[in-house]
């Protein structure tokens, strides 16, 4: 006999304890509850993912499970703020048990990993849609916003750039490249959740790299009211990355592709040395409007474009 909604919930994603302190009720009854001290805020984000429009039909479903709150908990850590519940909603065209079984393992084992307590949701029948809502924590006053950057901020990016986009073409066909990290940075991101915490009181504006470098800077850069001037000898490149780039002459790929999940902040000057190891500096602030791009020796306009639905 099929599973029906309320068997696929308990079988699946219920029964798991309450990891985080916040969090009194989850899932079981008609609404979660939950208590955040007043010295918070807290911070919410939502995304939706569609079958063959955000991922391909063949997807492994665990490695699916994974990034589908992935991606909802990097938006959480772009605010500095410290996950601690999420919902699901599931729309499914039927009931796979070994699918289900697979997605649910790389959801929970992600949210295991950062103390993130599934606290509810829904089930429903129709094409194959994803939509997670995330919640956060953030001391009052202390998230990081994009509406901070000032003229003279020094512009810095977690990790390296380009890794998911070259693996998307890869899942898209491309011959000859090395799948191996460029494929793992596109079907599991890490959020950079330590680096988000670690940020607050440092960083004046922060972004996560979901559209590209250029879309997503430029939305600190349009909020914030400022220009940027980017290095792109400064970019941190995978040694496939590199390659891929001197074969196909492609260098605007670190610059364009999505889904790498870093994060993207300014910093000011004098606070540079608490900028947290591993991240690389790419650029400055400039007081004059525009997205620009330092590269053999030559400084000109970039256009700071991303992915958009119904574009």
């Amino acid at each position: 006999m099929a599973l029906g909604e309320f068997d696929l919930i308990r079988r699946f994603f219920a029964g798991t304890a309450l990891q985080h302190p916040f969090n009194q009720l989850g899932i079981g009854d008609d609404c979660a509850l939950l208590n955040l001290p007043d010295s918070y805020q807290i911070a919410v984000t939502a995304d939706t993912m569609v079958e063959n429009v955000h991922f391909f039909a063949d997807v492994d479903p665990n490695a699916l499970g994974h990034k589908v709150l992935a991606v909802n908990l990097s938006d959480l850590a772009a605010m500095g703020a410290e996950p601690f519940a999420v919902t699901l909603a599931l729309t499914l065209p039927k009931v796979d048990e070994a699918w289900l079984q697979g997605f649910a393992d790389g959801f929970l084992a992600l949210a295991r990993q950062y103390r993130v307590d599934l606290v509810g949701g829904d089930t429903t029948a129709g094409p194959l849609t994803l939509t997670v809502q995330a919640m956060g924590a953030v001391p009052r006053g202390q998230a990081l916003l994009r509406s901070g950057a000032r003229p003279g901020d020094l512009i810095f990016v977690s990790g390296p750039l380009g890794n998911a986009g070259l693996g998307l073409k890869i899942r898209q066909g491309l011959p000859g490249a090395d799948g191996g990290s460029a494929l793992q940075s596109f079907d599991r991101p890490l959020p950079r959740i330590e680096i988000g915490l670690a940020l607050r009181g440092v960083a004046s504006a922060c972004i996560d790299i979901s559209d590209g470098l250029a879309a997503d800077l430029g939305h600190i850069l349009q909020q914030s009211g400022v220009g940027a001037v980017i290095d792109w000898d400064k970019l941190p490149l995978s040694a496939p990355v590199r390659e891929y780039i001197a074969t196909s002459s492609d260098w605007t790929l670190p610059l364009s592709a999505g889904d790498d999940y870093e994060l993207c902040f300014t910093v000011p000057m004098a606070a540079a040395t608490m900028v947290p190891a591993g991240c690389h500096c790419v650029g400055a602030v400039e007081a004059e409007s525009g997205l620009r791009i330092r590269r053999a020796g030559r400084i000109e306009q970039l256009q700071a474009r991303g992915y958009q639905h119904f574009a």
